[in-house]
C-alpha cells in the first residue's frame, strides 16, 4: 500500500508520527467510454467555455460561483494560504462511546501506521482506547478538506473514519412521517419472529456480489465466442491517464508526415499532480495542421489512431 499522507497523532503533549493509508478499495468492473462501431476510446479535452481554446492545466484554477452570476476565483497560492491547522496534525479534541456515533457521520476509512520511532506512543494511545472502550473525535485535512474523524482500534491498528459535518447530513422530510400510522399487533408479532429466525453473527464473506460475478461471466462469453473489437489505436497514450485531443494528433501526424519536428505538440495530463505540462502548439502550428489534412486525404479519426 502507498501512504496517502503523513503527519502526527496530537493526544496531549504526546505526538505520535504516522502515515495513513486507504483501508477500502474498488474491486467493480472496470469500463472505458467507447465509440460502438469500432470500438475507439472517447477521449476529452479541457475547454475554456468562453475563447474556445484548449487550456493546460497549470491554467486552471478553482472558481465558485455567486448568486448574481459572478465569479471568484481562487489560485493554488491562495488554497495554500488557508489556516488549516489539521493539514499535518489529528488533533485529538474529544473521546466518545462509539454507539453514540451514527453512521450516516461516516464517509471514508483509512489505517494509521507508526512512522519511525513512533510505534511506542502508538501503542500507548491503542491501548489506553481498547482499555477505555471509546473512540477519539479528532480533525484531519486531507487534499485541502477539513473533516471530521472517528479514531478507533480495530485487529491492532489504529483506524480513522473521516465524517460528514452535520449541516452535511440531510433531513428526511416524507410526508408519511406525518401520518397516524400504526402496525397491527398480529402483523408485529409475525414480523419479529421472522427477525428472530433470521438472526445471526454478521459474516460480511458469506455475501457475494452477484451483480459482478454475473458481469464477469457475460464478458468471459462473449470473449469465447468472438464478440470482441480490437480497435485501430495502440492506446499507449491511454496507460497513464493522458488524453490527446484530434487537433494535436492530427498536428503530429502532418508533422511525421514531412518529417518536421514535433517538439511543440500539445499534450494533456489528468493527473492532478503534474507540474509542468507541455506547451500548447503556436496557432501557426494548428493552421499548419488544418491546411495540411486534406493532402493527406485521411480522415480525422485514421489520423488520430495513427498518432497514438
Amino acid at each position: 500500500m502507498r501512504s496517502i499522507w503523513k503527519g502526527a497523532v496530537s493526544f496531549g503533549l504526546v505526538s505520535i508520527a504516522v502515515k495513513l493509508y486507504s483501508a477500502t478499495e474498488d474491486h467493480d468492473v472496470k469500463f472505458h467510454q467507447v465509440h460502438r462501431t469500432d470500438g475507439g476510446r472517447v477521449k476529452y479535452r479541457r475547454v475554456c467555455s468562453v475563447d474556445g481554446e484548449e487550456i493546460e492545466y497549470r491554467d486552471i484554477a478553482k472558481g465558485f460561483e455567486l448568486p448574481n452570476g459572478e465569479l471568484v476565483v481562487l489560485t493554488d497560492a491562495d488554497m495554500d494560504e488557508l489556516p488549516l491547522g489539521s493539514t499535518h496534525e489529528i488533533e485529538v479534541l474529544q473521546f466518545v462511546e462509539q454507539s453514540e456515533i451514527d453512521p450516516i457521520h461516516f464517509e471514508k476509512t483509512y489505517y494509521l501506521e507508526p512512522e519511525g520511532t513512533a510505534t511506542r506512543p502508538y501503542v500507548l494511545l491503542r491501548t489506553a482506547l481498547e482499555n477505555a472502550g471509546q473512540v477519539a473525535i479528532t480533525k484531519i485535512a486531507i487534499r485541502q478538506r477539513e473533516s471530521l474523524a472517528a479514531l478507533r482500534v480495530r485487529d491492532g491498528v489504529l483506524v480513522l473514519h473521516t465524517m460528514r459535518w452535520p449541516d452535511e447530513i440531510r433531513a428526511p422530510e416524507f410526508g408519511f412521517l406525518d401520518e397516524d400510522v400504526a402496525a397491527k399487533p398480529a402483523e408485529l408479532k409475525m414480523a419479529e419472529s421472522l427477525i428472530a429466525t433470521m438472526s445471526g453473527s454478521f459474516d460480511p464473506s458469506a455475501f457475494t456480489d452477484d451483480y459482478k460475478e454475473a458481469m464477469a461471466a457475460l464478458l468471459e462469453a462473449k470473449q469465447a465466442g468472438g464478440d470482441v473489437v480490437r480497435p485501430e489505436e495502440a492506446g499507449d497514450d491511454e496507460d497513464d491517464g493522458s488524453v490527446v485531443d484530434l487537433m494535436s494528433a492530427l498536428r503530429r501526424s502532418v508533422e511525421k508526415a514531412g518529417g518536421t519536428s514535433s517538439s511543440s505538440s500539445s499534450s494533456d495530463d489528468d493527473d492532478a499532480g503534474e507540474k509542468a505540462p507541455a506547451k500548447k502548439a503556436a496557432p501557426a502550428k494548428k493552421a499548419a495542421a488544418k491546411k495540411a489534412t486534406p493532402a493527406k486525404k485521411a480522415p480525422a479519426k485514421k489520423a488520430a489512431s495513427k498518432s497514438a
